[in-house]
């Protein structure tokens, strides 16, 4: 029977910019080859095809960010159309890292920001003040369903816009390469792999998911998924993994 311990894992992300990323504390503890991959990248949608969208920057007192790439793809678009966002623009970040990024584009000190802790949920309060404000929505082609839920039930004035979209990244230098765990955190990384790989065949590869749509993506595609996270045991994907590595390695 084929050796079934775990060795080697690839994690479909971009690689930690730093090293107190779990995965290398799980690569040194568990004596893990970790190598990591995004499966998928941002690309700006171009001017032309978002004039076609007919949004004008200036035509909104504020703009909700749900995320950095958000910010970047909001100034790309200002910058490239040549519009100068106004000081009384007023920002609204769904976290306060997103918040002090806009500092890369905007003096923080002079604007008007406001961010909650990590939900939009945590920000609603705060733009139901500025009630008779309407709203800017910069996003990619994807999006979680429960943002446009969540700013249409508190009844929010805002308008959705598609500055950037999530596509599949080319995977074609892993042809030869094999890992005995691959670890997805979004149905885009599961499209990925298989607009990569269209014959891929999982064997004795295990899966990974993080989230219920991830791994729903992962079985609709015929894969099973050994790893599921979050759990009640294993909140993290690092957990899960480490939890099934430990019970796989021992046998």
């Amino acid at each position: 029977m084929k050796d079934l311990k775990v060795k080697t894992i690839l994690v479909s992300q971009p690689k930690p910019e730093n090293d107190k990323s779990p995965y290398f504390d799980l690569a040194e503890k568990l004596k893990l080859k970790v190598d990591f991959r995004s499966f998928i990248h941002v690309e700006g949608v171009p001017v032309l095809e978002f004039r076609k969208q007919k949004i004008n920057l200036l035509d909104f007192a504020g703009v909700i960010f749900t995320s950095r790439n958000a910010v970047d793809h909001y100034f790309r678009m200002a910058e490239e159309m040549r519009i100068t966002i106004p000081d009384s623009m007023k920002y609204f970040c769904t976290s306060e890292s997103t918040a002090y990024y806009l500092q890369k584009y905007v003096v923080f000190r002079k604007r008007k920001i406001f961010h909650g802790k990590q939900k939009l949920t945590d920000l609603l309060p705060l733009l139901n003040k500025h009630s008779e404000d309407n709203f800017l929505l910069p996003t990619s082609d994807l999006l979680k369903a429960d943002i446009p839920i969540s700013l249409e039930k508190a009844k929010i004035s805002y308008e959705r816009g598609v500055f950037y979209r999530t596509v599949c990244s080319d995977l074609s230098d892993l042809a030869e390469v094999s890992y005995d765990i691959l670890v997805f955190f979004s149905p885009s990384g599961i499209k990925s792999l298989f607009q990569n790989y269209p014959e891929f065949k999982q064997n004795e590869t295990r899966i990974a998911c993080f989230g219920p749509t991830t791994k729903l993506a992962a079985e609709e595609m015929g894969l099973k998924v050994d790893v599921p996270a979050p759990t009640t045991s294993s909140p993290s994907m690092t957990m899960a993994i480490e939890a099934y590595v430990k019970q796989i390695n021992k046998k």
